[in-house]
């Protein structure tokens, strides 16, 4: 391609909600054009890395065995209803009607439609296993789309759906055989990344994980071990036991607690109850009140008890209570509710109050907590007298130990870009997706679904390799292998030498951009650092002594070379 010839028009200017480097130079680089909030054209260049990403996830798909299909973006939403989820996925979920007044949705993600096509199909447990995917437009009507291609509303997505005869199946046939293809596809990609546990989210099963390209910009907080491969999404994360203060430090002596209701005058934080028992938050109970949402608009305040020195993570709560959200309830609605904010403990609750507690609660035998009246606490309160539902709701802090591990856990920031669940029978049970066994009875498909943001795979590619310049492709993703610029095409040598050099690489099967616009020197060098294509030839002042120059995009080194040898030294580059 010649630069004079093509659709590519780079710019100097920001756009002006950019804020994350892919952002601005995908839209300076001329890759994207933004045609309202979370919405994008891809141009040309940006086409070209977009078809490269999926093609290297189509590859390595079909090499697994998987089987690709095109399903409706318009889904009917009763298949929605069906299993459960048109009102649970929430307001990103776009519904409309035809003029006909049916109810569609535009899909965000496409389980419900692919477990209508399979049940429609298979019927016996001989068409087992079967893995199909598509590479498809979805839309999910972002609340604040931002960040260009990291949250827009419109985005390419890779979802791909296993059917089994068993969990096992699932497990070892669908599961484990996707974690090894998507580390195959971000390795060939280019990425440094990462694979953690996830939390499931609104597509729901038993297990999850995600494939975490690490970037200091990414929204999602990754708890990794310093000593260890684990990792997960702060969300998901775990942690063993912590030790007790006096079990850490032999200076420290264990509070002495006799049962009793202590009067605690206007104490109605952790902190502030430590400093007046004169002991460390970990001996208190803390309790979190939010206001659980579910379908059909019904919701309910529920308590969560975790020990004082820890903190509520709340897509755990969330999922504890199963809630579509969690959301801040008012001191006024707690105490029509009669409860008592600040005092607030899991003895002597009214009726119906739902309390939940956090796992490592379970066997507490002595512990500072509300006495669920104003300005007292119970001292010395033992659990195992209460009848509490425990689950894991707390989150993991730096310093941590690991639950694998003696390592010590700490934070970092990833980008999401692929995600795979263990759905089991989620979906084929509510749609009735069955087959007949070796028995002849029928069962639910068990299932797995497994997802790569194929669009924004781009702006996580650029995330990790740019620099104060613009963009620095991967060699897989690049948008050319190559660009030839020519310094000054007004000189006849350095026009005909660069002409010549894109001829000799094009019938090699090297894609060249060859930069032959009537433009200053350096106005070119920018727009090729912007753009970001791996290697340059420059083609200059110093041809009449056949000479010319190679430069490395990633670290702009520079290197003089003989005319008649470049084009073996490129090839070799390219390898």
């Amino acid at each position: 391609m010649k630069f004079s010839q093509s659709f590519i028009y780079t710019s100097k200017e920001a756009p002006s909600d950019a804020v994350l480097p892919s952002h601005i130079y995908l839209v300076r680089g001329g890759f994207i054009q933004s045609v309202g909030a979370g919405l994008y054209n891809f141009l040309p260049l940006g086409k070209k890395v977009l078809d490269k990403v999926r093609a290297i996830a189509k590859e390595e798909l079909d090499k697994a065995g998987c089987q690709e299909v095109d399903l409706a973006f318009v889904t009917p939403s009763e298949l929605w209803r069906e299993s459960g989820r048109f009102e649970k996925y929430g307001k990103e979920l776009l519904r409309f009607k035809d003029r006909k007044n049916a109810e569609f949705v535009l899909g965000p993600t496409h389980e419900e439609m692919m477990v209508n096509l399979v049940r429609q199909y298979v019927k016996s447990y001989k068409q087992l296993p079967i893995n199909l995917y598509q590479i498809k437009t979805k839309f999910r009507d972002e609340i604040r789309p931002r960040f260009g291609l990291m949250r827009g509303r419109e985005f390419l997505m890779k979802d791909g759906y296993s059917f089994h005869k068993d969990e096992a199946d699932m497990i070892e046939n669908g599961f484990k055989k996707m974690e090894a293809t998507y580390s195959r596809i971000f390795k060939r990609l280019g990425l440094d990344f990462r694979i953690v546990e996830a939390d499931s989210g609104a597509i729901g099963g038993s297990g999850s994980k995600e494939f975490m390209v690490l970037a200091e910009s990414g929204e999602d907080t990754i708890v990794v071990c310093d000593s260890c491969d684990y990792g997960a999404n702060i969300e998901a994360a775990t942690r063993a036991t912590p030790k007790a203060p006096h079990e850490l430090d032999s200076e420290y002596e264990k509070p002495e607690m006799t049962f009793g209701k202590f009067l605690t005058p206007d104490i109605k934080t952790i902190e502030a109850l430590a400093e007046f028992f004169k002991i460390d938050p970990y001996y208190t109970l803390k309790v979190v009140a939010k206001k659980a949402l579910y379908d059909d608009g019904v919701a309910k305040v529920v308590l969560f008890g975790i020990r004082g020195s820890d903190q509520l993570q709340e897509v755990k709560a969330c999922n504890a209570v199963d809630a579509n959200e969690l959301i801040d309830v008012e001191d006024e609605e707690l105490e029509s509710l009669g409860l008592t904010p600040g005092f607030m403990g899991p003895k002597g609750l009214p009726e119906n109050t739902l309390f939940i507690a956090d796992n490592l609660l379970k066997g507490e035998s002595s512990t500072i907590a509300g006495a669920n009246e104003k300005d007292y606490h119970y001292v010395g309160l033992n659990l195992n007298d209460l009848d509490l539902v425990y689950k894991d709701i707390v989150e993991v802090k730096e310093g941590d130990s690991c639950p694998k591990c003696s390592g010590k856990l700490k934070y970092t920031k990833g980008i999401e870009v692929g995600h795979i669940f263990q759905l089991g029978t989620r979906y084929s049970e509510p749609l009735k997706a069955e087959f007949l066994d070796e028995n002849g009875k029928s069962q639910p498909f068990v299932m797995g679904t497994y997802g790569i943001g194929i669009s924004r795979l781009l702006a996580a590619i650029i995330e990790q390799n740019h620099d104060e310049k613009g963009c620095i492709w991967t060699k897989t993703t690049a948008p050319f292998d190559l660009e030839i610029i020519v310094s000054n095409i007004k000189k006849e040598q350095e026009l005909e030498a660069g002409e010549q050099l894109y001829k000799e690489l094009k019938e090699k099967g090297v894609d060249v951009l060859l930069d032959d616009r009537k433009e200053r020197f350096g106005f070119k060098m920018s727009d090729f650092e912007l753009i970001g294509i791996p290697y340059a030839i420059i083609v200059g002042k110093k041809i009449g002594d056949g000479v010319v120059e190679i430069v490395n995009r990633r670290t702009l080194e520079k290197e003089e070379i003989a005319l008649e040898s470049v084009v073996p030294k490129i090839m070799e580059y390219l390898a």
